[in-house]
């Protein structure tokens, strides 16, 4: 396992990392996410990302005490959580950063996942109803208390990433560190085209989700959507809709055709893929069982195979798609 920094951070993340979303209590129990981190950890995984909204806190909960039964030193891993969408229906307990809400969410998850602190704590999405000095204070402050060692944004534009920046270096508080973006072949405006500026000007890292597009680049929903995949889960059934009969039918029979010929998976060069952007600290694999979570941990080793040519042969796959 290699480690990339995050952004101009000093902390090392694994350039893997192992996420909890739609698979601890939907698809994976204490048992499966034990085996599963434990899976990934052996490997070099030292990151496990997760949310406040993840099953409703359950996300949370079973990863706190995988985390007691695994009894790994502190210092050897790091966790995420994010905050926005809550877990109750009040009005400052719903879709928003404001103070209130974000003194109490922290606490909450502290709780659920049995620690002092998270490394991570990401707004899960921007608020336009809660003033921006508001947000950064009250993110900066977290820090201060220690209850979190890093602040950044989730699906955030680049101005206003810009703009928090900006409010936390007038005032000297914690600045966001990284920002936690959808990225995969079919996703790539934000990542490369949108953000290009902040990693430079304000050493933005990256901790990527979603490489493998909700499943579409394995080639398993070319012919429909299989009993006990991710699509077919009760509330994901917008994945379905998500995906056009061009992409299924076309695009993805032909990214199976390169790994075919590079000796791998298509899972794996999806990942791999999005592994070789040097501004990506790590890409955020979701899994529900240990064998595919070990298949797809070695797709570091696909990237020395990815070509200048082999990219270009990728990038006019998707030339004529509408790529978001």
């Amino acid at each position: 396992m290699h480690y990339r920094r995050l952004g101009s951070a000093g902390l090392q993340v694994s350039e893997l990392s192992l996420g909890s979303w739609v698979t601890f209590q939907n698809q994976v129990n204490d048992s499966s996410a034990i085996e599963l981190m434990k899976c990934a950890y052996d490997a070099g995984v030292n990151f496990f990302d997760n949310a406040e909204v993840y099953a409703m806190g359950e996300s949370e909960s079973i990863m706190g005490r995988a985390l007691k039964k695994l009894g790994w030193r502190r210092a050897s891993y790091i966790i995420s959580t994010k905050f926005f969408w809550g877990l109750h229906d009040g009005p400052n307990e719903k879709n928003t950063l404001n103070r209130k809400y974000l003194k109490q969410a922290i606490d909450g998850s502290l709780q659920r996942l049995q620690l002092d602190y998270v490394d991570l704590v990401f707004c899960h999405r921007p608020d336009p109803n809660t003033p921006m000095e508001e947000i950064v204070w009250t993110m900066s402050e977290m820090i201060s208390q220690g209850k979190a060692l890093y602040w950044g944004t989730s699906e955030w534009s680049s101005e206003q990433i810009d703009h928090a920046w900006q409010i936390a270096d007038q005032h000297h508080l914690h600045k966001p560190q990284m920002e936690q973006p959808q990225y995969n072949i079919l996703t790539r405006h934000k990542v490369e085209l949108d953000f290009a500026r902040l990693y430079s000007t304000l050493g933005l890292g990256l901790t990527t989700w979603s490489p493998l597009c909700s499943g579409l680049l394995t080639g398993k929903y070319r012919n429909g959507i299989p009993q006990g995949t991710r699509a077919a889960l009760k509330g994901y059934e917008w994945l379905q809709d998500k995906w056009s009969t061009q992409q299924r039918e076309q695009l993805v029979p032909k990214l199976c055709e390169i790994a075919l010929s590079l000796d791998c998976t298509p899972s794996q060069l999806a990942i791999a893929w999005c592994l070789k952007n040097p501004h990506v600290s790590t890409v955020i694999l979701g899994a529900s069982k240990v064998e595919q979570l070990s298949e797809n941990l070695k797709s570091a080793a696909i990237v020395s195979k990815l070509t200048p040519e082999v990219m270009d042969s990728i990038s006019a796959l998707v030339a004529d798609e509408s790529v978001a």
